[in-house]
């Protein structure tokens, strides 16, 4: 698998919210579990962005007060964020939001839409923005001589002031002209899009392996740490190759969803 420079970089963490009011609701006519009814309106609101990183839910006892649930209903709801990873239990601060996961369908759509439509207020640190000779994987996918010179972006895309995933975008020499302003400011679709380039279809793997030291300060991950990874080669209209990518994403982020359908 081809991989860029490693930069590793502190990221800020985000500061903790107040508690934050929510519109919550219950129906007991419906034949799902009360705990579940909960915990899809607390997971929702973590997934829109009304609960931040750093948000506290509150106590217990007071949400069971307020819905009318016993005690073990709402500690059932909050331990299975608890258990997704989107919420922690810390001693003498509450239950906190921790992050919400960014659900990604298989599409061809760029990582910045997707956390935008998930509210995720997107932000991007380009780390390196340069022409390289082009290696023989890049070479292939792009349908271009090896050592060619090919432009090469590396960024790291956050939401909410957290890693999210590390981007190395290869691009033929001479697409089109990339500033680093614009590159934190949209996402390389958009600017593609913005330059008359119609995207097409994509030829897409993905995988998962354990992250290296420096991927894993690269992401706030632990050294060893899940990742999910995607290789794409970028067609245009005319069938040109006009983008090779390899993406690193958290695992405990990010996810991909792609929905099947049932040959008769």
């Amino acid at each position: 698998m081809l991989t860029c420079r490693s930069y590793a970089r502190a990221v800020p963490k985000p500061e903790a919210d107040p508690t934050v009011p929510l519109q919550l609701s219950v129906d007991r006519s419906s034949p799902v579990p009360l705990y579940f009814q909960l915990s899809q309106q607390l997971e929702a609101a973590i997934e829109h962005g009304t609960l931040t990183p750093g948000s506290l839910l509150g106590n217990e006892i007071e949400l069971a007060g307020r819905l009318g649930l016993s005690r073990p209903t709402v500690r059932q709801a909050i331990q299975s964020l608890v258990d997704k990873g989107l919420l922690v239990r810390r001693r003498g601060v509450g239950t906190q939001v921790v992050h919400s996961q960014v659900k990604r369908p298989l599409e061809l759509s760029s990582l910045y839409d997707d956390l935008e439509a998930a509210g995720q207020r997107p932000a991007t640190r380009v780390l390196a923005n340069t022409f390289v000779p082009a290696p023989a994987e890049v070479a292939a996918g792009l349908g271009v001589g090896e050592g060619s010179q090919v432009q090469r972006v590396e960024r790291l895309r956050l939401a909410h002031g957290e890693p999210m995933a590390y981007l190395c975008n290869y691009l033929p020499g001479g697409l089109l002209d990339l500033e680093n302003g614009q590159l934190e400011e949209t996402g390389l679709y958009r600017l593609m899009r913005a330059a008359g380039i119609t995207l097409h279809s994509a030829r897409q793997a993905i995988g998962a392996r354990a992250a290296t030291r420096a991927e894993g300060e690269r992401l706030d991950e632990p050294e060893g740490a899940p990742l999910l990874t995607m290789e794409r080669t970028t067609f245009d209209d005319t069938g040109r190759a006009v983008e090779f990518a390899t993406h690193t994403y958290r695992a405990s982020r990010y996810s991909f969803e792609f929905q099947l359908l049932v040959r008769s």
